[in-house]
């Protein structure tokens, strides 16, 4: 299941995020871009004015996923295991997670992080 996974990229806690998971990145099929990129809302098939409402995974099938769904694509193609999925669609699990990763997604820029994306990488941006 190889794709991109595309994040906040003027978030510092999204990209440590980011980074973490492309250490696990035992398969090489996972790639990251930042949604601040250009063309990145018309790739995902959505408006302009929710592209930074949550991360997105682009499977190479054209599948996208949103939030907490994103995230557990991305770990599964790092890993080359369709495990973190198959645990996120377990009734409760998704609930769960999905509530979780609102709270983060909207508190982002309160959580310690490293150098967004954006300021070490302008020219992506």
């Amino acid at each position: 299941m190889a794709g991109t996974l595309y994040f906040d990229g003027n978030c510092g806690m999204c990209t440590r995020a980011v980074y973490f998971i492309l250490k696990l990145n035992r398969t090489g099929q996972l790639r990251t871009a930042p949604l601040q990129g250009e063309g990145v809302a018309e790739r995902l098939g959505i408006p302009q004015a929710r592209v930074l409402d949550a991360a997105r995974w682009l499977d190479d099938s054209g599948v996208v996923y949103e939030s907490a769904e994103a995230m557990n694509a991305a770990v599964a193609a790092a890993v080359g295991s369709r495990l973190p999925l198959s645990v996120y669609r377990i009734p409760g699990v998704r609930g769960l997670q999905d509530a979780v990763y609102r709270y983060v997604a909207s508190h982002r820029y309160r959580f310690p992080g490293t150098t967004p994306y954006c300021q070490s990488h302008p020219t992506t941006c």
